[in-house]
């Protein structure tokens, strides 16, 4: 124990006081006879048990104790220090600190002295039998064997428990023979376990224990009566003494009650328990009857169900109850299959000594006998049983991947039946993998890795959908494989580690990469969408309502999340996150893996280039990853292999690591030039370019890919205008290649598609080096007129260096043609035929922009190009075939052919090319869209420079397959998503080349132009279906096609005259007929165009990053990577978009009004054209609007009444609105109205019609349009919400709700029928009548609403709940007694309603009988009554 006190006079010693100073301060405490401020006291240890405990009792209060006699000087106080753990614990003043510390002792001689005894006292003591012997005798196996094999319980006991249960039983016997004498069944046991039950059983109330006898009469009374004693009951647990002779008196009262009953009774109430009790319960009674029965079987033996089952019943003679019990048997046997089938395995017989693989020998100790409990796990496993019942197995796999049926027999040595649970079924399940892929042998880890590999593989594939329920995919990747295989990377074994890295291959690749590079050289064929997941996480609730630089940015909210987190929203993500990148390098640089491994490698870091430009350039930021693949597998020498699968990829070029270095580089411009110049690029392109493949050293196929990703690398750098000066370098041996490229003319045989890629790409890099030395002079006359400004540099190509190119594409060119008439060469002609079209398109393109253009020789040479190629291409029977197949290719007319062909989760979307080449060739080498792209991509160049050739092309457009086709695209709806988008771009670009060419032939082809109609059709729908990328097309369609006179032929036919607008009747202002409205429209279609291109300004980025894209503008695109893939670029209701923007801008979300002039200049006339424009696609291209459901067409025509407080009342508004609104309210459409859907963009319907109330109350002025709006949601068929907020909170509107009954568009009968049922809304309804806020002069439609509703109600003769018939009594009541005598008559003389008559329905003269006997029986009684 240490006292501390202070004393104020001598001063303290200091840390900085040196041995010299303290002894001096020792001295002078001494002379001044001060106390020591410590004192240090011995504590005896009470455990130690000596005298020294009894000495420090007087001293226990102050134990460990720290006391301050002095008061402490004065000091700044610091910050109180907060403790987490404090606030947790409750302490007293009054609290001893030795006992807080005694209760916080766990040291063990502390928890030994606190052991409490057990009271004793109520249990019973047994006293030892008193014997002759001195002591007890012991227990031989002998006695066991001979005595105790007949009492010994069923179970797997050792001998010991054996023989002390056979003592228990036997003393359980003698006990109850004291008490009842029953000799026959002295010898007789049950099984421990079913006594048990039955004793709980038996805690019931003695009075339904005859029922239980009574249940089972017809199968043992005759024992009964033979036994003289009760069969079931025992007496055990009654918890008296005498539980014997109670058991006896239970017996003889059920005696006497079943002498009572008769034998009808007795099958009643038997049939009544068998339905209640269960089959075991029943079974355990039967069984007791059959060991008891005299000459039944053993008790230790198995008691058949069916014997007693077909035994008759003594005492009955009814058939019925046989019939009765053998139903409910055989449907508890339906029930028990189940349990029959899971203890099938139990129910073997034991193993003998014959059956054992292994013959036990005398020499063995303690073999001599043989115990087949002990030896059951060495017989075969039973063979598998299809299982009786239909619930769902466990999947199980084998190593291979492959799904094993639960019901195949596969043989042990396969190493299929390791596993604890089913054991005797083949295969591993998912849980049985994970838990060995986390072992401590190696063989395990590798062998559950590698099995959980090809698992993903086929679950990627798609060949467990039809047979397993449920995602695997999605079942692994909750489970956690990510983690699984990220960790198995770090393993120390090369085994494991390449294992997991097949598995993550498995898992992140799918079968993307060949149909990518089959589409390589398509028209814009290097653009690809960024694999990133499309689920899009909800705002973050923690920054609402906070300032938008409060708010936490995108990276510190991801910076913020788990692994778990991020990885389950996106693995790649995730993977990057949990640093695998270098682990990978690691494996790459360190370990030096088999090629296997290699290549599973650089398919990884492909797949994740394309997920983002994030990712990408996470790959080329990881140290040493991409100098080690630039190093070792494309190296600028090599030794020739030694065999066509070398051990070792080291030193050797791979072409997957160009197809890397070629991936990234499309990922973005810097990524690229980080590659030419950083990482040596250059060099690396210089030496595969000029190399032959035949000279490469390599395998054949390996050195054709590597020639061929190299030019395709070369390719996407002279896309951003880079390496041009390679081009320059290399161009004699470029044009070589190229001169050399038809050397599969003279071939005899057909070529193999791998020998031709090489070609492809080589014109796919001269066409972006045309297209580069194209730009050079704009380039250079923008850098002049700069002056400082930001501007790219010209590149170092120029014109000049591509003419040569021209002479030997055209040759090359007519000679594919000609081979298509060659069955072997046609394939390869077809394949190579749209790379020499694109060149020319770039060419000419360029070409007409370019100073030393030539307009005379340019037209000679396009008309020698049409007559000796494009012609007799066109009309050819194999493009003609290729056009056959359009309509049954498209992705746009067959949306099947999108849907998943394996396992998809939204955390790590694919391409899925794998279901498209199986089920069509649009994806394929065959596939019917790259030579019509390349083609109309080239006609309508020429037509533009040469507007001579037009209408020669028009057989291309007239064909029936090609109008089939467009035919078959009018109301398609195709499904977009990862799988679908990339070559739903190429049918767009297809369907925009078709359009821009058909649009062309209108004004010039009279057969043309009688398909305007199905042009202009099909523009709307591919505006509306254009994906992030096409900006650019979407912008030309609606500057050309869309908004074009030519493509409207309903305007010069006279169908604007068809439809009128007079019915209306405005009062007081002349009603233009729909064709003025009509003619107005077509006649400011320039305005209206120009109103939709104003509101789409917003796009203007990336409309122009599209636009470089699209025509070749190379030194500005930044990028091949298109926008995240997000849906259409323009919405679906886009025809509504300058009323949504209008309405947006003013910000009118909760209703409200603001004064015209607060309007933006121009609104109205904005207004007024897309008004007008929706007049035009409703009256003539009603299908354009098809994916626009009705309730969003209203929520988007609210807007006109919400925007402003008298937008509404601008006379051409109101005119186009009142067409739109009466269009909207027509018998079909009215039937697809489903307000109870809530519109795109709002939360539900209810809450916007809350809005438009608020603005009606506001600012209507009595208007009828707008009261139409507000009475269209009050038909009976929609939700009773909106009536009553109208009756309820906004009664007050009734009085200016003045829309006559003949101006109303929509039937009356859609008001008041059928009859109401909204009790408070009837009660509303009255009300409003009564205090007159509901008047007819007022409010004429709901007047008649009102009245016929509530008449409808108070004479309903419908049997309905008591609170509703008094409810409709006492309205009765009330109507009868109205002063209003013209009210009273209304209500109780109508009759229909009439939306023509003046009323606005009809009334009776008098009171009809029904009506007059029901107001008699509510109202007639109380008058007589009165009177009386």
């Amino acid at each position: 124990m240490i006292n501390i006190s202070l004393s104020g006079m001598l001063r303290r010693p200091k840390p900085t006081d040196s041995e010299a100073d303290l002894l001096r301060e020792q001295q002078e405490l001494q002379a001044a006879g001060g106390q020591s401020t410590v004192a240090v006291v011995k504590r005896p240890d009470k455990r130690r048990g000596d005298a020294a405990a009894a000495d420090a009792q007087d001293q226990r209060n102050q134990r460990d104790v720290v006391t301050i006699e002095d008061e402490l000087p004065t000091l700044t106080p610091a910050p109180p220090k907060k403790s987490r753990f404090k606030q947790e614990r409750v302490r007293f003043e009054d609290e001893d600190p030795g006992e807080r510390l005694d209760r916080h002792d766990t040291h063990i001689s502390a928890v030994l002295s606190r052991i409490i005894e057990r009271d004793t006292s109520a249990v019973p003591v047994s006293l030892p039998c008193i014997t002759g012997t001195a002591f007890p005798k012991a227990l031989h196996r002998s006695v066991m064997e001979s005595e105790g094999q007949e009492r010994a319980p069923k179970g797997r006991k050792s001998i010991f428990a054996r023989q002390i249960a056979a003592q228990r039983a036997k003393k359980e016997d003698s006990s109850a023979s004291r008490h009842v004498s029953l000799s026959p069944l002295e010898n007789m046991e049950t099984e421990r376990p079913e006594s048990n039950v039955m004793g709980k059983c038996c805690h019931i109330p003695l009075s339904f224990s005859w029922l239980t006898k009574a249940c089972l009469i017809s199968d043992w009374a005759s024992v009964t009566d033979r036994v003289g004693g009760p069969v079931l009951l025992t007496g055990q647990g009654l918890g008296i003494a005498n539980s014997g002779m109670e058991t006896m008196k239970i017996h003889e009262e059920n005696q006497t009650k079943l002498q009572a009953m008769s034998q009808s009774e007795i099958l009643e109430e038997q049939r009544k328990l068998l339905a209640q009790l269960g089959p075991r319960l029943v079974d355990f009674v039967r069984s007791r009857r059959a060991q008891r029965t005299p000459g039944s079987e053993s008790a230790s033996g198995p008691v058949q169900r069916e014997d007693f089952l077909n035994e008759p019943l003594p005492n009955s003679t009814s058939p019925q109850l046989d019939h009765t019990i053998k139903a409910q048997e055989s449907q508890w046997d339906t029930m028990e299959e189940d349990e029959e089938d899971e203890n099938q395995l139990g129910a073997q017989p034991p193993i003998t000594e014959k059956e054992l693989p292994i013959k036990p020998q005398k020499e063995w100790l303690h073999m001599d006998k043989v115990e087949p409990e002990k030896l059951e796990w060495t017989r075969d496993l039973p063979a598998p049983r299809e299982q009786s019942t239909k619930k769902a197995m466990q999947a199980r796999f084998d190593f291979a991947g492959t799904l094993i049926p639960p019901t195949k027999d596969l043989p042990t040595h396969l190493g299929l039946h390791h596993h604890g649970e089913e054991p005797e079924l083949a295969g591993y399940s998912l849980q049985e993998l994970f838990l060995l892929s986390r072992s401590q042998l190696n063989q395990q880890r590798n062998l559950a890795i590698s099995t959980l590999a090809n698992v993903l593989a086929k679950a990627r594939a798609g060949e467990y959908i039809s047979s397993l329920k449920g995602s695997v995919l999605s079942s692994l990747l909750d489970a956690g494989v990510l983690f699984l295989l990220r960790f198995s990377l770090d393993d120390s074994v090369e085994g494991v580690m390449s294992a997991a890295v097949h598995a993550l291959r498995a898992l992140l690749v799918s079968s993307d990469g060949e149909c990518l590079d089959n589409a390589f050289s398509w028209l814009l064929g290097m653009a690809t969408f960024p694999l990133l997941p499309t689920a899009q996480e909800d705002e973050d609730e923690d920054d609402e309502g906070l300032d938008e630089t409060m708010k936490e940015t995108t990276k510190e909210k991801e910076e913020k999340k788990t692994d778990h987190d991020v990885a389950r929203q996106d693995v790649v993500k995730g993977f990057l996150k949990m640093q695998g990148l270098p682990r990978l390098r690691y494996i790459l640089e360190v370990v030096r893996p088999s090629p296997r491994v290699v290549l599973d490698i650089l398919e990884v870091l492909i797949r994740i280039a394309r997920h983002s430009t994030a990712a990408a350039t996470q790959i080329l930021d990881c140290p040493r990853l991409m100098n080690t693949v630039i190093a070792e597998f494309l190296p600028c020498s090599w030794a020739p292999a030694t065999s066509q699968a070398p051990s070792s990829l080291y030193g050797l070029p791979v072409a997957l690591a160009m197809k890397l270095l070629r991936v990234l580089a499309s990922a973005g411009r810097h990524a690229c030039a980080r590659i030419l110049n950083s990482l040596g690029g250059k060099e690396v392109l210089s030496r595969f370019v000029v190399v032959e493949p035949s000279e490469m050293l390599l395998e054949a196929g390996e050195a054709l890919r590597c020639s061929t990703e190299a030019l395709r690398l070369f390719a996407v750098a002279a896309s951003y205008g880079q390496a041009c000066n390679l081009y320059t370098d290399l161009y004699p041996v470029l044009v070589k290649r190229l001169q050399a490229g038809n050397w599969w003319c003279a071939s005899s045989e057909a070529v193999l598609p791998l020998e031709l890629d090489p070609i492809r790409a080589l014109l796919v890099l001269l066409t972006q080096v045309t297209q580069t030395a194209g730009c050079h002079e704009e380039l250079q006359r923008d850098l002049v007129s700069a002056q400082g400004a930001e501007c790219p540099p010209p590149p170092p190509v120029v014109w000049s260096h591509v003419t040569g190119l021209q002479p030997t594409v055209i040759s090359s060119l007519k000679g594919c043609v000609r081979a298509l008439d060659g069955p072997a060469q046609m394939s390869s002609a077809l394949i190579l035929l749209p790379s020499y079209l694109l060149y020319m398109e770039a060419y000419y393109s360029q070409l007409c922009v370019q100073s030393s253009f030539q307009p005379v020789q340019c037209l000679q040479e396009l008309e020698s190009l049409t007559s000796d190629v494009l012609l007799p291409l066109i009309s050819h029977q194999a493009m003609q075939n290729i056009t056959s197949c359009f309509r049954s290719s498209s992705m746009i007319c067959n949306p099947r052919l999108s849907a998943a062909g394996g396992d998809v989760v939204s955390s790590l979307p694919g391409l899925d090319c794998s279901r498209m080449k199986t089920t069509s060739t649009i994806a394929g080498l065959n596939s019917p869209l790259p030579l019509p792209t390349a083609l109309l991509y080239l006609l309508n160049t020429i037509t533009s420079i040469h507007k001579g050739l037009i209408k020669k092309f028009s057989p291309l457009i007239l064909s029936d397959s090609v109008l089939s086709y467009l035919r078959s695209c009018i109301g398609a709806m195709p499904s977009v998503s990862h799988m679908s988008a990339w070559i739903l771009c190429h049918e767009h670009h297809l369907l925009y080349l078709l359009l821009r060419l058909a649009h062309k032939l209108v004004s010039v082809d009279p057969e043309v132009a009688k398909h305007a109609t199905l042009f202009h059709q099909v523009s709307l729908a591919l505006v509306s279906w254009l994906l992030p990328g096409s900006e650019y097309q979407a912008h030309e369609l609606m500057s050309v096609v869309t908004f074009s006179h030519s493509l409207l032929p309903e305007g010069v036919c006279g169908e604007p005259e068809m439809a009128a607008l007079a019915e209306l009747q405005l009062k007081d202002r002349t009603s233009p007929t729909v064709g003025a409205l009509l003619r107005d429209a077509l006649h400011h279609l320039p305005s209206i165009r120009g109103c939709y291109l104003t509101h789409l300004a917003h796009m203007e980025s990336s409309v122009l990053s599209s636009r470089d894209r699209y025509l070749g503008r190379t030194p500005f695109v930044s990028s091949h990577l298109l926008p995240e893939l997000t849906g259409p670029s323009l919405p679906s209701d886009w025809p509504f978009l300058p009323l949504i923007s209008l309405y947006e801008r003013m910000g009118l979300s909760a209703g409200g009004g603001h004064q015209v002039e607060s309007l933006p200049a121009g609104s109205v006339q904005s207004v007024t054209n897309c008004l007008q424009w929706l007049l035009v696609l409703e009256s003539w291209r009603e299908q354009a609007l098809t994916a626009v459901p009705p309730v969003a067409k209203l929520a988007r025509l609210a807007c006109v009444f919400l925007c402003s407080s008298d937008l509404f009342l601008e006379r051409p508004v109101q005119e186009l609105t009142w067409v739109l609104f009466r269009r909207l309210t027509r018998p079909a459409q009215l039937e697809a109205l489903d307000l109870g859907s809530p519109p795109p963009g709002l939360a539900s319907f209810h809450d916007l019609y809350s809005a438009l109330l608020a603005q009606y109350e506001a600012v209507s002025f009595g208007d009828p349009l707008f009261g139409c709006f507000m009475l269209l949601p009050l038909q009976r068929c929609y939700s009773v919400t909106m009536r009553l907020a109208v009756f309820g909170e906004h009664v007050g509107m009734l009085r200016s709700l003045g829309v006559p009954l003949q101006q109303l568009p929509i039937p009356l009968e859609k008001f008041t029928s059928p009859m109401e049922d909204s009790l408070p809304l009837l009660r509303l309804y009255f009300r409003a009548l009564v205090t007159g806020a509901l008047k007819r002069s007022w409010c004429p439609v709901l007047y008649v609403v009102a009245v016929a509703h509530l008449n409808a109600f108070i004479f309903s003769q419908d049997a309905v709940a008591e609170e509703v018939e008094a409810a409709c009594r006492s309205l009765l009541r009330k109507t009868y007694y109205l002063t209003d005598e013209v009210l009273k008559n209304h209500l109780l003389l109508f009759q229909l309603p009439q939306q023509n008559s003046e009323l606005g329905f009809s009334t009776y003269e008098q009171l009809p009988p029904i009506r007059a006997r029901r107001l008699e029986s509510i109202v007639g009684t109380e008058v007589k009554g009165g009177e009386k």
